[in-house]
């Protein structure tokens, strides 16, 4: 070996064979470092004296050091500075420096941005042209100059110099770097030129670039022009529907669903090839006076039609998913998008099926989802399909559907039993959705165990059929009946209850995502032991429920076999059974509203989650109106609610909202391309601070919040802190930073805790920390690294899983006014006498109460636990508190505040001595107390 390596450092240059004697010895693991180091610096003498005409050779030997670096990356800094040098830097080597950079993060190529331009432009390659393009973005040209780059090569000759080309302004897109308006418009009508090109992946990537600067020249345009500026995006993507290729037409049905807002009239026209009349003759023309770029409003006339009716099943599944994020923009649309979706479930692609019921899914989350007659037998036919997915799907939609009358639930419910007839493995979901819809339609569900009470009850011998599937379907929908949103729904009898325990495994089984089976036994315990002194008539009884009538006036037993005291006793126990009817009837009630409360808050939240998209779009007015509107909403719920202090969903819905409003303000300053409202820099950090708190209070402000509830919160944070870190003037790096990895590694728990899945947004997030983490630079980070990160977040719906418990005080301050002040001498403390009433504070938790002066003098004294104990509902006490700085003036106000330390924080804020080490959330409004100097006569 060492004789051959001699006799190729001996050649003055390198022959094809000689080429290839190396390959053989990098790709060998045994070869020593001695021998690699002497084939480097044969390829490097052979850089040097290669003529600039052998580009072969020259290409093979730069294809060599990327290869022996990315087997050998001890070898890479090396290499790296030989294709850095200038002697040697060319288009070929600049392309294989960028290769090497990637094998090592420390590495990174800085080159002069002329260079780089005079190299993509002078080189007659087209091959270096293409590695040149896909490997621009990595050499820090200017964000300006590689948009002309990219521009200039979209008329170059080569279709795939121009599909990289495309590629590169995507790509640029996304970064978010432009703020010129007519730099957005000529890319977006360059791209539409290409719309038309003969080339198949041209169109393709035509269309991904028409529809993201479709989107940022929506975002720029003045808010009267954004409605017309979208729908002449929207029908410009229309018009590729149609495309011979099938690749395109699914790119463009892609590009559809990320349209933010379209007119309703343009939408119904997607759906009819018959050309409306409200568009017959309109005419967009995309902000250009050039008649190239008029666009008639018809041109989307059946757009959807074509797409579901289309031969390739890749383009029919686009087509149902397209559907599906446009549906929330007008219910009109989706009635009518669902006499087309509803034919969808008989296509011959599983694939196609189940996008349809994705999308039938999202119809019912926002509640417009109008299932009629003409569409039951299609749709309910999904409950026998043969693949367990399609089942599963289309349960999930008969959880959300609210049923007109008691003819269409039978129906549901026969369907349900011939499913599980059928499919006996699907039992717990078949279940839950009986429990489900039994909950959302009481008097219906009341209305089929009465007509199948004969098959619940025993037979004449005394036996009963529970191990029936059938008849354990009817006892979960029973019991689901007094958990019904429904007013006046007359009780299900005791037994029914009673029977429903033989069956708790299967139950709580099914009913995992509701209560756990201690919870379910506690209920159904409970209710089977509900009595009624009055009347009641049920499956044909008249008398009272809970009660056997025998021979014997002097006897009387209960239904559960209690016997009764004597009759000198029964007056008492009447008293005593009615006072626990009257108790178990509130508990009910209370319960009742609660889960009604829960429900009515998940709907409105479905419908917040989709305000995401128009937050990214720059759509800040209608997303405040939406926000205010739900807002209105939740307060007409609190002021009819009596356990607001008890029940925290409206609390926490209430501080959600809040927490969105200034989300959508901070969001639209560091989204670009949005020439919106701009803060000064004070009030972006007003902003930021007011948004932390509120999350702060999210998190530890609610007793009961399960692990995907409060990893919600926790993106909301992660999110935050990407938010400073992208704006260097009002971040602290250091402190930002441990707040973050602290804030990942409890969500790193929470996932591992409950087996659940990271979402996107904080998988790229991890992997960029431990990349800063795995860097050698001792410099903060790019704010740019960290603004890259926000487009991966996006809103998920945050769904109540359980009864949360607001934690919150009251603070009084009795017989204090400005007319009648406290007393003090100035220089010695002053009793600040409190009333204060705790809702749901444990013995774990610290309170400090806050007294401040003035806004420069600061006081905190701590609440001892001694005095507070567990106070799982409401406990009252006085406490007296002093205030040491009293100054001399003649009077002064004081504010008063009761605020819990947030303990979860890692990062300390020491305030001084004797006060509280982490952040503080307010558990009440600051109270202002009066004081005033004693006179001295």
């Amino acid at each position: 070996m060492e004789q051959q390596i001699s006799q190729l450092c001996s050649e003055k240059s390198l022959t094809l064979q000689s080429l290839a004697s190396i390959r053989s010895l990098t790709t060998n693991p045994n070869t020593s470092d001695s021998t690699l180091s002497s084939i480097l610096e044969t390829l490097t003498r052979s850089l040097q004296l290669t003529d600039s005409d052998s580009f072969t050779t020259r290409h093979h030997v730069l294809n060599l050091l990327a290869d022996l670096s990315s087997r050998r990356p001890h070898f890479s800094a090396l290499i790296f500075d030989l294709l850095r040098s200038d002697s040697l830097l060319d288009a070929d080597a600049l392309v294989t420096l960028a290769s090497v950079s990637d094998l090592n993060p420390a590495l990174t190529p800085q080159i002069d941005d002329g260079l780089f331009v005079s190299l993509c432009f002078s080189s007659p390659h087209v091959s270096v042209r293409l590695r040149l393009l896909r490997a621009a973005e990595r050499f820090n040209v200017r964000p300006h100059l590689l948009f002309t780059v990219f521009l200039g090569f979209t008329k170059d000759p080569y279709p795939y110099v121009r599909e990289v080309a495309l590629d590169g302004l995507l790509g640029l897109s996304k970064r978010g770097v432009f703020e010129d308006v007519d730099v957005v418009k000529g890319c977006y009508f360059r791209a539409v030129e290409l719309l038309r090109d003969a080339e198949d992946c041209i169109r393709c990537a035509a269309v991904r670039v028409v529809s993201e600067y479709g989107r940022m020249l929506v975002a720029i345009s003045e808010e009267k022009n954004r409605t017309d500026c979208s729908d002449a995006v929207f029908i410009q993507l229309c018009s590729m529907v149609r495309d011979m290729r099938m690749e395109v037409r699914v790119e463009a049905f892609n590009a559809l669903g990320k349209v933010g807002v379209v007119s309703e009239n343009i939408l119904l026209q997607t759906l009819s090839k018959k050309v409306l009349g409200a568009t017959k003759e309109k005419k967009l023309h995309s902000q250009c006076d050039a008649e190239w770029f008029e666009i008639s409003a018809s041109s989307s006339a059946g757009a959807f039609l074509h797409g579901l009716e289309d031969e390739f099943y890749e383009a029919r599944k686009a087509a149902c998913s397209s559907l599906g994020s446009l549906i929330i923009l007008s219910e009109k649309f989706a009635g009518e998008a669902l006499n087309l979706l509803v034919d969808m479930l008989n296509d011959d692609s599983l694939a196609v099926r189940l996008q349809s019921l994705e999308t039938m899914h999202l119809m019912a989350k926002c509640e417009y989802l109008k299932v009629q007659d003409v569409h039951m037998h299609m749709f309910l036919g999904t409950l026998l399909d043969n693949s367990a997915f399609v089942r599963c799907a289309a349960r999930k939609i008969l959880k959300l559907v609210k049923l007109p009358n008691l003819e269409l639930y039978k129906l549901f419910i026969n369907n349900l039993l011939e499913n599980l007839k059928k499919y006996p493995q699907d039992e717990a979901d078949i279940f839950s959705v009986l429990f489900n819809i039994g909950q959302r339609h009481g008097k219906f569900a009341l209305c089929i165990i009465e007509e199948v009470s004969q098959e619940i009850e025993p037979n004449t011998d005394g036996d009963f059929s529970f191990d029936s599937a059938r008849v354990a379907a009817f006892l979960v929908l029973a019991i689901s009946v007094p958990l019904s949103s429904e007013k006046n729904v007359r009780c299900i009898p005791p037994r029914v209850f009673s029977y429903a325990v033989t069956l708790l495994g299967r139950i709580s089984l099914a009913l995992s995502d509701v209560m756990n089976q201690d919870s379910l036994l506690a209920y159904l315990s409970q209710c089977s032991r509900l009595s009624s002194l009055s009347d009641t008539k049920f499956m044909g009884e008249e008398t009272p429920s809970h009660e056997v009538v025998s021979d014997d006036p002097n006897h009387t037993s209960t239904e559960i076999g209690v016997d009764l005291p004597e009759k000198g006793d029964q007056s008492q126990l009447l008293i005593q059974c009615k006072q626990k009817e009257v108790t178990t009837s509130h508990g009910r009630c209370q319960l009742e509203e609660d889960a009604e409360i829960r429900k009515s808050m998940n709907h409105m939240l479905a419908k917040v989650k989709n305000i995401w998209s128009l937050v990214q779009s720059g759509y800040t007015t209608e997303v405040l109106r939406i926000l205010r509107a739900c807002k209105e909403e939740v307060l007409t719920f609190e002021a009819g609610s009596e356990s607001l202090e008890s029940d925290g969903a409206l609390a926490f819905t209430l501080q959600y909202l809040r927490v969105l409003k200034l989300l959508t303000k901070v969001w639209q300053q560091f989204v670009p391309m949005k020439k919106l409202c701009h803060y000064e820099l004070g009030e972006l950090e007003l902003l930021l601070g007011k948004l932390e708190r509120r999350l702060t209070e999210l998190r530890c402000r609610f007793l009961g919040l399960s692990e995907e509830e409060e990893l919600h919160v926790l993106e909301l944070i992660l999110m935050t802190c990407l938010l400073r870190l992208s704006k260097v003037e009002i971040c602290c790096y250091l402190t930002i930073m441990r707040k973050l990895s602290s804030t990942i590694s409890h969500v790193e728990f929470l996932h591992q805790q409950g087996s659940i899945k990271p979402s996107k947004f904080v998988t790229e997030l991890k992997k960029s920390l431990l990349e800063i983490d795995s860097s050698t630079c001792a410099t903060p980070c790019s704010p740019f690294r960290f603004n890259e990160l926000l487009n991966s977040f996006f809103l998920e719906q945050f769904i109540f899983c359980g009864r949360l418990k607001h934690v919150i005080a009251e603070l009084n301050v009795p017989n204090n006014s400005s007319e009648n002040p406290i007393i003090f001498v100035s220089g010695l403390p002053v009793a600040i006498p409190c009333e204060i009433t705790l809702y749901n504070i444990l013995s774990k938790n610290r309170l400090w109460l806050r007294l401040t002066m003035n806004d420069e003098s600061t006081q905190f004294v701590f609440l001892d636990p001694s005095i507070i104990g567990d106070c799982n509902d409401v406990q009252k006490f006085t406490y007296i508190a002093p205030f040491y700085r009293t100054p001399k003036a003649v009077s002064f106000l004081l504010r008063v505040c009761i605020g819990m330390e947030c303990l979860f924080d890692d990062i300390n804020l020491v305030r001084g001595k004797g006060g509280p080490k982490r952040a503080l959330a307010d558990l009440c409004k600051e109270k202002e107390v009066y004081l005033s100097m004693a006179s001295r006569g």
